[in-house]
């Protein structure tokens, strides 16, 4: 059976609704899960299309509502599902979700994160269900990608880094998510681990996804990513594209302190081996 997070395991307390919004902004849950049509990001009603070689993944709907939402799920089904991968029903979530990062957050910001979801809108209508190709169809499958790939221990801080660069590596690495467009995926849609943050395929089919190791960035200093996450202007004179404008509508939300932490932690990313 898929492992869970029994409802018992989580002790009761008052939410931290800021940090919540903090963590929905750093995870850019709006870029996937608003109803396109909508542009808005408080109305998570997704029914985005992503299209990859195993097929077409449409986006849930994550909001309040209790019928087509996530509004009858308990807090534990949600830790479950964004820690485990695994879905009220037990069933196994497919990868697209990117779980393998949401994996390494703190519980206390999973539930701070469920905490705010629940302050937004209800949205009715499901998005369409995914259209995948054989074998990929077959959802126990994943639980054996599972075994294969996923890495489900949470961030540790490197006790040799400063604070400020541990707090940019769990943003990056943990809510932010970026090495999952950031990164090479093996023949199974895992990341390739010894290649991590060396770029990417994009995930809308517009080029490619560059890398954000200093072999590329390297004449980049903090304060040009600073900016870039700030307005998405570039050093170069350029301004970033693709779903990076989503991910900068996000980032520029952000603490000055979280924008810096992150950028402290992508300039130190050496380049690869």
């Amino acid at each position: 059976m898929p492992e869970t997070v029994p409802a018992r395991a989580l002790a009761a307390r008052t939410p931290d609704l800021g940090n919540g919004r903090t963590m929905f902004l750093a995870g850019g849950c709006s870029s996937c899960h608003m109803t396109p049509k909508q542009k808005d990001a408080t109305r998570l009603g997704g029914g985005l299309r992503l299209h990859t070689a195993f097929g077409e993944f449409y986006v849930p709907n994550i909001s309040p509502d209790t019928k087509d939402g996530i509004g009858a799920w308990r807090e534990a089904d949600f830790v479950t599902a964004m820690t485990k991968g695994v879905a009220p029903d037990g069933s196994h979530l497919y990868p697209a979700f990117p779980y393998p990062s949401y994996a390494r957050m703190r519980t206390e910001d999973v539930r701070d994160l469920f905490a705010y979801l629940k302050t937004l809108p209800p949205v009715d209508g499901r998005a369409a269900p995914h259209a995948l190709k054989f074998p990929f169809n077959i959802r126990r499958a994943v639980g054996v990608w599972k075994l294969l790939f996923f890495d489900d221990r949470p961030f540790v801080p490197d006790p040799k880094q400063s604070a400020e660069w541990n707090r940019g590596a769990y943003l990056v690495n943990a809510p932010g998510h970026c090495a999952e467009c950031h990164s090479p995926r093996n023949l199974l849609g895992a990341v390739v681990v010894r290649r991590r943050f060396d770029g990417g395929p994009s995930p809308t089919d517009q080029g490619g996804v560059p890398s954000i190791r200093q072999d590329k960035l390297g004449a980049w200093t903090v304060e040009d990513l600073v900016a870039t996450l700030t307005t998405g202007d570039t050093p170069d004179s350029d301004r970033v594209g693709g779903p990076m404008v989503d991910v900068v509508r996000n980032t520029a939300q952000l603490s000055d302190a979280d924008r810096h932490a992150m950028a402290v932690y992508i300039k130190s990313l050496p380049p690869p081996k």
